[in-house]
């Protein structure tokens, strides 16, 4: 085991405290967002359909830039790809300042989501390149609070910005959030990139092949249900408290579920262990359900605040816990590729989801369009409990922690 000298661990831990900041700065910009951005767009005039299409342009950007990115990180360095993230979202919230155009509008939050493929690509990688290999994964849990903190604290800001000065100094304030984390990006010192000859001997799998193959198929499935859900959730909560004239402020909504996600994340990583990923799988998804059951039958700002704890709880456990539960369904030279192409099953969910039910908040209202969001997420459920094992028995056993997954690698 190679031991750093002071200097080095010192230059490392700098290097990671500026990456923290300039984390968390991001992802304050994005949140601030994410209850704002909504109403923007009805204030210009957009039908739900448009706001849907727009709001969900943001996972296209993702889907679409996502495996260049990737590339580019091992190719050129993971800090040029921080950086590119950190631009865009400077860049975006700018635009939405001169933006009125509703297919402009859809490009620029293409390009907004761009920023989130960079970003988590290039954060990720660096910190597991810069963190000593014998403390690499408490480090990496660590450094991963950004993402649960700026969606606590963005929300809220976002939310009284845009009620107090308007969204032109909301707009202004997200951009300048990631400039200086933009700023902050350029201080760090990032290691060379060790580029592998390729493995001749090793043959790749067609996407597809894996993608069909039992061990995927279904986590990807469920990932995909929810995705569409959780793009209910994300762009239509603001429109919906709006709608019914329940006095919250929607950054409120976004901040209680960052709360409870980062919470039940850090109890759920600790016991998954003894009890098994499959039950605390199956608990995410009942959480998740109940959350949409909620949202369909809120009519205050505790029924919203509760909705919000549980979809928080449950998209807290379930990310974690299909990433893990993939990595033992994977060997190590392939666990890369099983677990994007699972969470591009929730991108393209979230992609699918504004546009679709978009529609449906326009025919039914905003409440029966979160009852079909409670039928999705039950879906998942219920292919969970019948699927997620060989058998149905060993599913079932599985789903409720009581057996083992059949298809981990021994």
């Amino acid at each position: 085991m190679k031991v750093l000298r002071a200097s080095d661990f010192q230059l490392r831990r700098d290097n990671l405290l500026v990456l923290f900041t300039a984390g968390l700065l991001y992802w304050c910009s994005i949140a601030s967002l994410l209850p704002t951005l909504p109403l923007y767009l009805d204030s210009v005039g957009a039908t739900k359909q448009q706001i849907g299409i727009v709001m969900g342009s943001f996972a296209i950007g993702l889907l679409l830039f996502r495996p260049l990115l990737l590339k580019l990180a091992d190719r050129r360095g993971r800090k040029i790809v921080l950086l590119i993230g950190m631009l865009a979202a400077a860049i975006a919230p700018l635009g939405y300042l001169f933006v009125k155009s509703i297919p402009l509008l859809f490009m620029l939050r293409a390009f907004h989501g761009m920023s989130i493929a960079a970003v988590s690509t290039g954060f990720t990688t660096l910190v597991a390149d810069l963190a000593p290999s014998e403390k690499r994964g408490e480090i990496i849990g660590y450094m991963s609070l950004v993402n649960p903190l700026g969606m606590a604290i963005g929300p809220v800001l976002g939310g009284y910005l845009q009620a107090g000065t308007g969204y032109q100094i909301l707009f202004l304030v997200a951009a300048e959030l990631a400039i200086v984390g933009f700023l902050s990006t350029l201080q760090i010192v990032s290691p060379p990139v060790q580029v592998p000859p390729p493995p001749n001997s090793l043959k790749k799998q067609p996407f597809w092949q894996i993608l069909l193959s039992p061990r995927v198929r279904i986590p990807t499935l469920i990932l995909l249900l929810v995705g569409v859900a959780f793009g209910a959730l994300s762009t239509f909560v603001p429109l919906f408290i709006k709608s019914i004239k329940v006095d919250l402020n929607p950054g409120l909504f976004y901040s209680v579920g960052a709360i409870s996600s980062f919470s039940i994340r850090m109890f759920a990583s600790r016991v998954s262990n003894r009890f098994g990923r499959g039950l605390f799988v199956t608990l995410s998804l009942v959480s998740y359900t109940l959350a949409m059951v909620m949202l369909y039958s809120a009519n205050s700002a505790i029924s919203f605040l509760l909705a919000a704890f549980f979809e928080g709880a449950g998209g807290g456990t379930l990310i974690a816990m299909i990433a893990t539960m993939m990595a033992e369904r994977s060997l190590p030279r392939e666990r890369g590729r099983i677990f994007s192409l699972c969470i591009a099953g929730f991108d393209f969910g979230i992609a699918i989801a504004g546009p679709l039910l978009g529609s449906v908040a326009e025919q039914v209202g905003y409440r029966n369009m979160f009852a079909s969001a409670a039928l999705l997420t039950l879906l998942a459920l219920l292919l969970f409990l019948t699927q997620s094992s060989k058998g149905l028995l060993s599913s079932l056993r599985f789903a409720l922690g009581l057996g083992q997954d059949n298809h981990a690698l021994k």
